[in-house]
């Protein structure tokens, strides 16, 4: 069955959260739907405000716009527009736009009649953006402890929180979420691999099927998860990788303001070391 025909198949009506029939058709392979329209009009509107941003600025490399947030002496308090307060109608367009394409997705599953997991997987990275932005300076009383938008300038501020706290790679949820990182990686690489030299045999011969990489990895490292485990298994690894990547940033300030190296005095002073 042909792509686009498969396609036209799965174009049911209903399914959708808000609008109903209104916004609920197709741009070409697109579906669009309420939550369409409004992921545009975020979308757009954030943009547009960065370039107003940029054009208040000294240049227009785009290794260098730099889009700051309020100084902290605002508080939670809006800001005007050339002092932070661009910063924070980007971040409202943002959260906006992130939302809004999570719920389009929402409606697409309720169109196919399948499970909630990509948009539930997209949801956590819209909580990592907005722990960021949202609850970090919230929890520290300033919306001014949110990250600049601009590609230097965020490099900038990862290393002075970094090196705020001394020596952030000793922060435990930080130490998890970089272990989640790399396994996510090995996994799916290991996945990736599998799949390409079963599919991809030797000139003149058959291509393998799932028995053959299953036997791959019980003759490997013992155990097989399975097509459909291997999926499973690379969800997991990835959404906690995005998690604990959230958790390691709300706890830096909020809960801990020290180095993170002293907060391994605890296992020090451990009476098992005499």
């Amino acid at each position: 069955m042909a792509m686009l025909s498969f396609e036209r198949k799965y174009r049911v009506r209903g399914g959708t959260l808000l609008g109903g029939d209104l916004f609920d058709f197709w741009m070409g392979p697109f579906y669009v739907g309420f939550f369409g329209v409004t992921t545009m009009f975020f979308a757009l509107l954030g943009s547009a405000m960065i370039f107003y941003g940029a054009a208040l600025g000294d240049t227009w490399n785009p290794w260098l716009i730099n889009i700051q947030p309020p100084d902290v002496s605002y508080g939670l308090g809006l800001a005007p527009l050339t002092e932070g307060g661009i910063w924070q109608v980007v971040t409202i367009c943002a959260l906006g736009a992130f939302i809004s394409w999570a719920l389009r997705e929402v409606e697409i599953c309720r169109k196919l009649g399948m499970g909630y997991h990509v948009p539930f997987a997209f949801g956590m990275a819209i909580f990592a953006y907005a722990t960021l932005v949202v609850f970090r300076p919230i929890l520290m009383g300033a919306w001014g402890y949110g990250f600049p938008y601009g590609i230097m300038s965020h490099l900038d501020w990862v290393s002075a929180v970094g090196y705020s706290h001394i020596a952030f790679h000793y922060n435990p949820a930080h130490m998890i979420a970089i272990t989640f990182f790399f396994t996510t990686t090995l996994a799916l690489a290991m996945h990736g691999g599998l799949i390409l030299s079963a599919a991809n045999p030797g000139k003149g011969q058959l291509s393998k099927g799932a028995e053959h990489e299953n036997s791959y990895f019980r003759d490997a490292i013992g155990y097989s998860v399975g097509s459909l485990g291997i999926h499973r298994l690379g969800l997991f690894l990835a959404l906690n990788a995005g998690f604990w990547s959230a958790v390691c940033m709300i706890i830096s300030g909020p809960a801990w303001t020290k180095g993170w190296p002293l907060w391994w005095e605890w296992w020090r002073q451990m009476p098992i070391w005499g």
